[in-house]
């Protein structure tokens, strides 16, 4: 009987371990992809520095998953957010990158708050579902749109503001390197982006357009982004607004996750709540706090752990063995940096796509539902600002209700919030 016992443990820690391996193939695509984003021209962020940090950033948290919140789930810096940290934040609003560091270490403060406290609860359920998918549906055509731009195939134009860019070498690869990944993704390989950014970045090697590294194996780098957030001067009243919405898109990005895959996989409670929801929110919001620490945008769950729970992952162990794969990737900086934007262009433009099926669950046949949902889909990829958005997707939704003379629907939380939201823009654009 103690034999089959061991077995049966043996069997489990096996299911387990494939099981965080796989999440790990399906989300390691971020460790090139995160500070490709993050060190843009224009940002002035290291490269390795923001890998070393990612890197840091996606053991420890994971890592804490599975041992605290004793949940399958892997976390690391957010797609989306690390658009809105780069091109809204240092480019757009032309703040310097140690700011932007603060104002996410703050967007955690807040989020550990809300998360440690009946708060959460109340925010959640406050808002409105089309609103959630609608941020997730702009948040998705802002990182194709940046996809297209790394790739060449759209760029600036001074009379229509973008315009078809020349079909180039280099747009060719790129528009190569997402077919192959979309391939890959149909016959459901794991690895289906990291093939597609390595495809690209050998060929424009082999074509001369980017360099062999003069050391293949680096170390890392805890000089150049490590602790070098401004926490203070991230402080001011104008940035409050980036620090609020970038606490809500944690919050309700977290929430969806949490809520979505357990669903999938049946880890609800008898009331239908997904299991340790407190203890993995709480995760995800020292992700962020921590994320600006170590020198990163925001860490969140990522949805990609549904992989590894459709391979048998059920406790925090998948965690600790999705957390272990990451340690590796200290190493390889160097061959990370040979990857040039347009290789990882296919890979912005296929998970924005990924993101963007979700606008099939918003209901059309109300339009005090509808414009609200539109307008919050179209202004973060207009405005280049996922923070536009949502503040304005908060306050056209009140603002439609009311008019529509459902005003009696409205959750008080909610217009608390829209109130909140109007308060941000007025010292945004009070100035």
């Amino acid at each position: 009987m103690n034999n089959s016992i061991a077995v049966t443990d043996k069997s489990k820690i096996l299911t387990e371990a494939i099981a965080g391996v796989t999440t790990f193939l399906t989300m390691s695509y971020i460790v090139v992809v995160n500070p490709a984003i993050l060190a843009a021209p224009g940002t002035g962020m290291s490269f390795n520095g923001v890998l070393t940090a990612t890197v840091l950033l996606s053991f420890l948290m994971t890592l804490l998953m599975g041992l605290y919140a004793r949940l399958p789930f892997a976390v690391a810096p957010g797609m989306g957010v690390n658009a809105f940290f780069a091109f809204t934040l240092v480019i757009g609003q032309n703040l310097p990158w140690t700011i932007a560091l603060g104002i996410v270490f703050w967007a955690g403060v807040f989020f550990v708050l809300v998360s440690a406290t009946p708060l959460r609860v109340m925010i959640a359920n406050a808002i409105p579902s089309q609103l959630r998918v609608a941020a997730a549906v702009g948040i998705g055509i802002f990182l194709t749109f940046i996809g297209l731009k790394n790739s060449g195939f759209i760029v600036a134009d001074p009379a229509t503001f973008v315009k078809m860019g020349a079909l180039d070498l280099k747009t060719i690869l790129a528009i190569l390197g997402l077919l192959i990944s979309t391939g890959l993704l149909r016959r459901k390989n794991p690895l289906a982006y990291l093939i597609g950014i390595a495809a690209v970045t050998l060929l424009a090697w082999v074509l001369g357009l980017v360099k062999t590294p003069e050391q293949l194996i680096g170390t890392p780098d805890f000089d150049s982004v490590f602790l070098k957030l401004d926490i203070w001067g991230a402080l001011k009243l104008s940035l409050l607004p980036a620090i609020l919405s970038l606490m809500m898109t944690d919050l309700f990005d977290s929430i969806s996750t949490f809520v979505g895959v357990a669903h999938a996989a049946g880890m609800v409670d008898a009331h239908g709540q997904p299991k340790q929801l407190k203890e993995g929110l709480l995760v995800d919001a020292f992700a962020t706090l921590g994320a600006g620490l170590v020198g990163t945008s925001s860490g969140t769950a990522y949805i990609e752990s549904s992989s590894g729970i459709e391979m048998g992952g059920r406790s925090g162990l998948t965690s600790v063995f999705t957390a272990l794969c990451f340690l590796p990737c200290f190493f390889l900086g160097s061959l990370a940096g040979m990857v040039p934007p347009y290789a990882t262009a296919g890979v912005l433009i296929l998970v924005g796509a990924s993101m963007f099926r979700s606008i099939s669950t918003l209901k059309w046949d109300k339009m005090e539902e509808v414009i609200p949902a539109f307008l919050t889909i179209i202004l973060i990829p207009l405005t280049f600002s996922i923070t536009q958005g949502i503040l304005w997707g908060f306050i056209s939704y009140v603002g439609f209700f009311i008019m529509a003379g459902r005003w009696r629907e409205l959750k008080p939380t909610l217009v608390i919030i829209a109130m909140v939201a109007l308060l941000l823009l007025a010292i945004e654009h009070g100035k």
